[in-house]
Parts: C-alpha cells; sequence; structure tokens
C-alpha cells in the first residue's frame, strides 16, 4: 500500500484495439500519475470477442477533481468500451461484517490482524449463531450480535442478518467459518460481497466434513478455498486456494490441525485482495492482479 492517498480504477470490457490508450489518455489529459497498472487479455477458447481486464493506481492528489466528477467523467468513455467498472479512495476503510459459529481460528486471526492494521479495516460488528464468543469479541471493542438459526426462524434470522448489514453500512461479509447456509435471495441480494473460506480445495468435497471426505479418498493433498458466495453451494467464483501435503500417517484429527493453518492464511489474502479491488469477476471465474 501507499503513504499517500490513490484511487483504485478498475474493470472489465470486450476486447479491442486502444483500450489502454483511451484510459490512460483520459487519465493523463486530467493530469492524472498513474502508479501501477496491470492488465490481462482473455480469449477464453480461443475464439474472437474475448474480454479484457485493468486495473490501475491514480494519485489522487495528482487529478484536479474529487472522486464523484472523476466517476461523472469517465463514464461516458466507459460506456464507449461497454465497461464493466469501479473506481475506489484508498483514504475510505471498508466497512467487514464478520460471521461465525463454533470454529475460533479464523475469527481471531481477522480481529488480530485488524487489531495489528495489518488489515486496515473498519469491522462495526461480529454476527454469530452461537453466544460463544461474545467476550473475546466485545473485549476488542467490537458490537457482537448472536442470532440463532433455529429451522422453525432460519427466515427471520437471515432477515435479521440483513437488517444488520445495512444498519452498520457494511461492504462486505466475511463468513469465517460460519456453519449455515445462506438463502439464495440472500446471496442474490449482497452479489461479490459474501466472502467464504471452505475448508476444502475446491471443487473437491463440497458440503460439510470435508476433512472426513478427504480422509477416506486417501488424498496425499489437503487445503482450502477462498471464494464469493452465490445461490450454488460453494460452487461461486474463486479468489484464493493453497494446499499441504499430508500422507498415509495423518488421521482426520491432523488434517483437520493442518487445514487450521491454510484456512486463516487463505481467507485473509483472498479477503485482502478483494478489499484492494485486485479481483474481477467475469462469469464463474476471476482474474486476481497480484
Amino acid at each position: 500500500m501507499y503513504a499517500r492517498r490513490f484511487y483504485t480504477l478498475s474493470g472489465s470490457c470486450p476486447d479491442q484495439v486502444g483500450i489502454i490508450a483511451r484510459v490512460s489518455g483520459f487519465i493523463a489529459r486530467n493530469g492524472g500519475w498513474i502508479l501501477a497498472s496491470s492488465y490481462h487479455a482473455d480469449h477464453g477458447n480461443g475464439d474472437s470477442g474475448g474480454r479484457y481486464f485493468m486495473r490501475m493506481e491514480v494519485k489522487a492528489d495528482s487529478l484536479p477533481f474529487h472522486l464523484f466528477e472523476f466517476r461523472e467523467r469517465f463514464r461516458p468513455l466507459a460506456e464507449e468500451l461497454s465497461m464493466d467498472w469501479k473506481i475506489s479512495d484508498s483514504s475510505v476503510k471498508r466497512r467487514v461484517v464478520v460471521m461465525v459459529s463454533k470454529q475460533e481460528h479464523c475469527l481471531y486471526d481477522l480481529l488480530a490482524r485488524w487489531q495489528a492494521r495489518e488489515l486496515d479495516i473498519e469491522i462495526p460488528c461480529v454476527i454469530a449463531n452461537h453466544d460463544t464468543f461474545r467476550s473475546f469479541v466485545e473485549w476488542h471493542g467490537i458490537p457482537f450480535h448472536y442470532v440463532p438459526v433455529r429451522p422453525e426462524s432460519r427466515d427471520a434470522a437471515n432477515a435479521e442478518i440483513a437488517r444488520i448489514f445495512e444498519e452498520v453500512k457494511g461492504d462486505t461479509i466475511v463468513l469465517a467459518r460460519y456453519m449455515q447456509i445462506l438463502p439464495s435471495d440472500f446471496c442474490e441480494r449482497y452479489p461479490g460481497q459474501i466472502i467464504n473460506i471452505h475448508h476444502s480445495f475446491l471443487p473437491s468435497f463440497v458440503g460439510a466434513r470435508p476433512y472426513h471426505q478427504a480422509y477416506q479418498r486417501g488424498v496425499k493433498l489437503i487445503g482450502a478455498t477462498c471464494h464469493y458466495v452465490t445461490p450454488d453451494l460453494d460452487q461461486g467464483p474463486i479468489i484464493e486456494q493453497d494446499v499441504i501435503r499430508i500422507d498415509h500417517s495423518d488421521s482426520v484429527d491432523d488434517m483437520v490441525r493442518y487445514g487450521k493453518d491454510i484456512e486463516k492464511a487463505v481467507l485473509a489474502r483472498g479477503l485482502r485482495y478483494h478489499l484492494e479491488d485486485r479481483v474481477l469477476v467475469h462469469a464463474n471465474k476471476t482474474v486476481i492482479f497480484r
């Protein structure tokens, strides 16, 4: 991260001649100083009409106008290019709502990184379907919301979670081993805003108890996957993954213990990529500018 304030412009559009020239030319004509830039052309199976992805960091005080005016001035060019795009301000902290059940390792890790300012975010609250971590969360000065999820009140519970998220003006929801399935309408309401850590190297071993599934299958690698949540269980666009090697002598308990370390690291990296607008989604795939 740069010490000075910058804007991050990211987007994708149909591949065509002159995209970078036109975008960088727009920035240059307005006195903008490009600090970093990344590009990728994806032609899929080799057919014509691929897609182009880009990310630029622009020094904020090099421009003669603020972010709102940048959006207004850039919009006509984006429309000409048929570009899906967004621009963010490095001085505005993202508001991340963390959700958890009974597994503590990802929650502990995120709060430690937040407290150390390794993740320079705001955590307006933690939501849990168990009351287990209330004192730990409140010790950090973060509001804790206990929202039990029972079969007879599942819809009301999910409505309450959405209400809290809206009330605290959240930007992102992180499922830090939140072991409940969010309904389709909830996922569709917040596309690209819900991040999950799955304790498996997806697409293998979806659903519950993946380490037990992996043990029964006799795999030699186990891993974790950070992905966006969609209505299709564990099928959302993948942000980050990692693996560790195991062998025949490792028990399920060993695999769970190894997996916790991978889960923490993968979730932290995936969340950082998301917060820094390094993730561009197209269909069910992602382009990650590291």
